[in-house]
């Protein structure tokens, strides 16, 4: 009576992992597929890439040496501010200008706000974003995604790998921490201060005019007492 043994080989690829069958064999080499086991079948769906996060130098390297494509998935604003040269820019929040009332008075709060003083723009989630990407790049490419602060492009390489992507790598942090000459960059300022904008910008500015201007009053008072009295006694009283 002719043995029965069984191997497994992955015949088709519906998924990032494919397909796996279970194909009996016998000796007079026949074979009958049937699919694994479903809890086999659920480990196999366990197994994902995993994002690599990576410092500055590191990404560097990965685009120097192991030809990943730099995606830059910030908002509009700080990619002119400042961005990697030859990079690719899909942003994972857009502008919101929708005209509800809600979005109306959300957008003016922000603007009053967060608009004013860190100049960011009032957005909403790129409905696109996915697609968009996917129209550039085959499933296959090696991707550094990058941002700011580190956030969106991790919240944008979830998305991709969600959506087949396997070569994924992110900068810890954002571009917040690379250090000038560290990329090839384009732009008005350096990409770790390219999130920098609105009254924050200046604050720097006017704290080192007032430090400046504090400092001189106490010199003035504590080598010239004599003329430093005479001066608070012109000064106008209540």
């Amino acid at each position: 009576m002719a043995g029965t043994g069984f191997s497994t080989s992955c015949l088709s690829s519906s998924s990032n992992l494919g397909t796996c069958w279970l194909v009996l064999k016998t000796h007079n080499a026949r074979a009958v597929p049937g699919k694994l086991p479903g809890t086999v079948r659920r480990r196999l769906s366990l197994i994902k890439a995993e994002v690599k996060y990576v410092n500055a130098e590191k990404a560097k390297e990965l685009v120097e040496a192991d030809g990943y494509t730099v995606l830059d998935v910030r908002d509009k604003t700080q990619f002119v501010r400042a961005h990697i040269k030859s990079c690719s820019h899909v942003p994972l929040f857009v502008e919101n200008k929708d005209n509800d009332p809600g979005t109306i008075i959300k957008r003016q709060l922000h603007n009053n706000f967060s608009g004013l003083f860190f100049g960011l723009p009032f957005t909403k989630p790129n409905p696109e974003f996915v697609q968009s990407v996917k129209s550039q790049f085959p499933p296959e490419s090696k991707l550094l995604v990058v941002c700011q602060e580190g956030l969106r492009s991790a919240a944008a390489a979830g998305k991709l790998e969600e959506a087949g992507f396997e070569n994924i790598a992110c900068i810890t942090s954002g571009l917040q921490t690379v250090k000038p000459g560290t990329f090839d960059s384009v732009g008005s300022t350096e990409l770790e201060n390219a999130g920098k904008a609105g009254l924050v910008t200046i604050q720097g500015k006017i704290s080192t005019v007032l430090g400046t201007i504090l400092v001189c009053a106490y010199i003035f008072v504590t080598f010239f007492p004599d003329q430093a009295e005479k001066l608070f006694q012109l000064a106008p009283t209540g």
